[in-house]
């Protein structure tokens, strides 16, 4: 067989996995779902916890001591998750909708079940944050993106569309937990302590793609470098040096550690944002599928998010942890 009929037959293989392949990139090999339903033991030890290099809520650097810990290799996949609702009954918030009870300030049309989904603004139009996002009525886990969106098929990817209290009753089905910030951390960094990224220096996007981040200026333009434009199936890109995978990327990761605006005090249960001032939030960690060169960069180890305990997206997932007892 000749270049040119390797050639052709790479192209078609790519158009019938709806892959966008470079002319030298082949469809990746992901983790099969036994691989992905691991967890690894890590080894504690002291780091340095935070980045003074990026955003203002990165730093002071200090250094941080963690316990040795457990912790899923991968993102939690809609297999999983599915496992867990067919065993219990669980029932997602995003599935339930806000009482009025509860939360009498939100306008009835944002109580309903629904979450919030990414919509990519039309190229020729002007946008801002508070129109790439919309409230979707019958998005939830099962269906991430809005009631006509489905998981055939998708049972390997992350599931989304979790609220903090979501992520934690399916830990504690297992008799885990979520990761504390500094746990993610540390282990996200597999070993590089100081590093920038996961992996060393070098930006996601520097050569051959490292993980599943935007290529092209976002929000107007994804080059699908990576050979996908949203959520991945986890385990696609090469592990870090500790062997998880994901922590770049891919979706943003609950953490069950209080977000603060800054490392210099303890900002309790509830947490504060300036932003989002009497709401309580956590700490979200790794970035996701939306974050490019341009915009958000909080793909790194010490980036870090606030987020509503209460609101979900479709860019949002997570992992669990466990302790390691001592004997």
């Amino acid at each position: 067989m000749d270049k040119s009929s390797i050639k052709i037959g790479l192209i078609i293989l790519c158009l019938g996995l709806l892959v966008a392949c470079s002319e030298d990139q082949l469809p990746l090999e992901c983790l099969s779902g036994s691989e992905a339903n691991q967890t690894i033991n890590v080894s504690g030890g002291d780091f340095k916890f935070g980045d003074n290099r990026y955003y203002p809520d990165e730093g002071p650097v200090k250094i941080v001591q963690v316990a040795d810990f457990n912790i899923d290799k991968t993102e939690v996949t809609n297999g999983q998750f599915k496992a867990f609702v067919d065993a219990t009954g669980y029932v997602t918030a995003a599935e339930r909708g806000l009482s009025e009870l509860e939360f009498p300030q939100i306008p009835s049309e944002f109580r309903v079940p629904g979450s919030m989904v990414f919509v990519a603004p039309d190229l020729d139009k002007p946008s801002s944050p508070a129109t790439w996002w919309r409230f979707i009525p019958g998005a939830n886990w099962q269906h991430p993106e809005g009631p006509a969106s489905s998981l055939e098929g998708k049972e390997a990817y992350p599931v989304v569309q979790i609220i903090h209290a979501d992520a934690i009753a399916y830990a504690q089905w297992l008799g885990r937990r979520l990761p504390t910030e500094a746990e993610w951390e540390y282990a996200s960094r597999g070993g590089l302590d100081g590093a920038s990224f996961s992996w060393g220096e070098e930006s996601p996007n520097t050569g051959k793609p490292k993980a599943n981040t935007w290529q092209g200026r976002f929000p107007y333009n994804n080059m699908n470098e990576d050979g996908f434009v949203g959520s991945s199936p986890v385990g696609c890109f090469a592990a870090n040096g500790l062997g998880l995978y994901d922590t770049t990327g891919n979706v943003w990761e609950w953490t069950d550690t209080a977000y603060g605006p800054d490392r210099k005090r303890d900002y309790g249960i509830e947490g504060y944002d300036p932003q989002q001032p009497g709401v309580t939030v956590k700490t979200l960690k790794g970035g996701s599928f939306l974050c490019s060169d341009n915009y958000c960069q909080r793909f790194r180890p010490a980036a870090r998010q606030a987020q509503d305990t209460t609101l979900a997206s479709s860019h949002i997932g997570f992992r669990t942890a466990a302790d390691i007892p001592a004997y």
